[in-house]
């Protein structure tokens, strides 16, 4: 017997960016794909993600927004200027998304930002729905 297995193609394109972005002389990223890099797991029907944004102003470099079940963080880092100076920081706009999992409660999301953590907690309360049978109507 045959099993099918649901695969979520929009998982594995996500999956694909965060493999290239550890490529980066294989495969350059534009610099608003660069720069976030995050953790993520559920944890007692709650969905976490975690991004290292250190040295930013939570209330005016970072924006968080959610719709359509993705999660989309955007950072605003700017250039300090010092004379003789070498910087490997990423300057400008990093944006990151994330795919949120089914079930994924976006009207009760919470942010918090600390010590140059941003983590944002999305409650799993909705479940998927059951597969049902439905009735075909017939008219002649």
């Amino acid at each position: 017997m045959t099993t099918l297995q649901h695969r979520d193609n929009r998982r594995q394109l996500a999956d694909l960016f965060d493999w290239a972005e550890g490529l980066p002389s294989l495969f350059p990223m534009p610099a608003m794909m660069r720069g976030v890099r995050i953790e993520e797991f559920t944890d007692d029907e709650k969905y976490v993600v975690r991004a290292e944004l250190p040295g930013l102003h939570p209330a005016k470099d970072i924006k968080v927004e959610i719709a359509n079940g993705v999660l989309t963080v955007t950072a605003t880092r700017q250039q300090e200027e010092h004379d003789g100076a070498r910087s490997e920081f990423h300057y400008g706009t990093l944006l990151r998304k994330v795919l949120l999992p089914e079930g994924a409660d976006e009207k009760a999301v919470v942010a918090k930002y600390t010590a140059g953590i941003l983590e944002v907690t999305v409650p799993i309360s909705a479940k998927p729905a059951e597969a049902r049978t439905i009735t075909i109507e017939h008219t002649d």
